[in-house]
């Protein structure tokens, strides 16, 4: 059999990458079972058939979305910078904080230099006063007035939560990517499992008509045996084939949470639509508008920019409202209530180089976090062109694919007919199905190769999920 084109196997290539990324070890129960029934006129291992279980491509995704091990962890990473929002929030908000206290003392008033001399001879006040019980309820309330190193501190949790939100609306592409790209290949496995059976058949029927020519005096044992050798080709074709299909199931189920022993089949069948009506300076407006990786680089440089102003303010004065109120009371005697309010403006004046190395630092993050921008931008710029280019290309493919599968199925019936005629020997016969069948698997993968590239671009806009059911033509 043909190999798939360089293009189609550095594509798949990366989608396997993305495959690896994104696999998901959570497990489902098995969805059905199946039946297994032997492969027409194959030798060896049988094909495995789902009769209770089918799989769209829609639902393959919305599972994938839901299980997926890389959208769960980014969820987790959500949580704890919602975390980090609320614990800059708080210094910016009143904290109170009440404590009631109980305790027994006895004091040693001269060890405090606390002296009474009486004019009084032989009277004199104790050195040591106690034990009295003291009892204090009191409630500490403080407040931020001017602190513009927590208020960008903040802003800048802030815009770090809204970039794990957009990380996660962009992992949610990935997965797209991922489940549609296995799935779409797995379709392209099942075709050519389909064709390899005809071409079995064929070859079979191809066997039988040999040997009963031979056994009329019309044909040699070397016919025979060149189209027993073609058989046994066309069933190691189709066994490989149907591991091929197995093994891309199997990372499928992974994706979307399945058990890897899940017996399903895939429902959809995604054939050659031609690429949307969309020009690439639309395209690449779409994606500076909708790519949510681009957003959250964007939220970063903010962060990074807020944190550098945090830093900056560090060498500010800032000023802070407290008021302390309660009532004590100690032993029998009448308790009485106290308070106190204090406003208070915190100048730096020295921290011994802090604040520079906190500007410094954050600078260096500044720089990084702009650098990382550009270079999305421009990647982003190259995935939507990449991805015209590929539509393009593999349009191409797909015409001259499709033509050159009629050629060779026209030739195949008039080489059958010369042979049918005797004019012929079946070598010309065996190289004609040969020819057939290399044709198929090689509309098979080109078809498979358009359907990547609409992913890609999907994916490069920014709205996999959205724009997948028109890009593919599925429901």
């Amino acid at each position: 059999m043909t190999r798939p084109t360089q293009a189609t196997r550095q594509r798949w290539t990366c989608a396997a990458f993305l495959v690896a990324v994104v696999t998901s070890p959570l497990l489902a129960q098995d969805r059905a079972d199946s039946v297994q029934r032997p492969a027409a006129g194959a030798a060896g291992p049988t094909a495995q058939t789902s009769v209770a279980s089918s799989l769209s491509l829609r639902t393959a995704i919305q599972q994938g979305l839901e299980y997926n091990l890389t959208a769960v962890g980014l969820r987790h990473l959500l949580t704890e910078a919602q975390g980090r929002q609320q614990v800059a929030r708080s210094a910016l908000r009143p904290n109170v904080i009440g404590t009631l206290t109980a305790s027994e003392q006895r004091v040693n008033v001269s060890a405090l230099g606390v002296r009474f001399d009486l004019p009084i001879p032989g009277y004199s006040l104790p050195a040591v006063v106690g034990p009295f019980n003291v009892v204090e309820l009191r409630a500490r309330l403080t407040q931020s007035i001017v602190d513009r190193v927590a208020s960008n501190n903040y802003r800048t949790t802030t815009e770090l939560l809204r970039a794990s939100e957009l990380s996660l609306e962009d992992s949610r592409n990935l997965v797209v990517l991922s489940v549609a790209g296995a799935y779409l290949r797995t379709i392209a496995g099942k075709a050519g499992v389909e064709s390899a059976r005809v071409q079995v058949d064929t070859a079979t029927a191809l066997l039988r008509r040999t040997t009963e020519q031979r056994d009329a005096g019309l044909a040699t044992p070397i016919d025979v045996n060149r189209a027993q050798a073609q058989l046994l080709t066309q069933q190691q074709r189709l066994v490989s084939l149907q591991n091929d299909v197995a093994k891309q199931k199997i990372t499928l189920a992974r994706l979307i949470g399945m058990s890897p022993g899940g017996r399903f089949d895939v429902s959809d069948d995604v054939a050659f639509e031609a690429p949307p009506t969309l020009t690439v300076e639309q395209a690449l407006s779409q994606a500076a508008v909708q790519r949510a990786d681009l957003k959250a680089a964007e939220a970063r440089q903010r962060a990074a920019q807020l944190a550098l102003d945090a830093a900056r303010a560090e060498r500010l004065p800032s000023l802070y409202a407290s008021a302390d109120v309660g009532a004590s009371q100690a032993g029998s005697a009448q308790g009485h209530g106290t308070f106190s309010l204090a406003g208070t403006v915190r100048i730096p004046l020295w921290e011994g180089g802090r604040a520079g190395g906190q500007v410094t630092e954050a600078s260096a993050e500044l720089a990084q976090r702009q650098a990382e921008l550009d270079d999305l931008k421009a990647e982003i710029e190259g995935d939507v062109r990449k991805a015209y280019l590929d539509l393009e290309a593999n349009s191409s493919h797909v015409e001259v694919a499709r033509r050159h599968l009629e050629v060779t199925r026209d030739n195949l019936v008039l080489t059958r007919q010369r042979f049918d005629a005797g004019v012929s020997d079946n070598a010309d016969l065996v190289q004609s199905q040969e020819s057939v069948a290399t044709a198929e698997l090689t509309y098979i993968d080109s078809v498979f190769a358009h359907n990547v590239a609409k992913l890609d671009l999907a994916r490069a806009l920014g709205r996999a999920w959205e724009d997948l059911p028109q890009f593919l033509q599925i429901r």
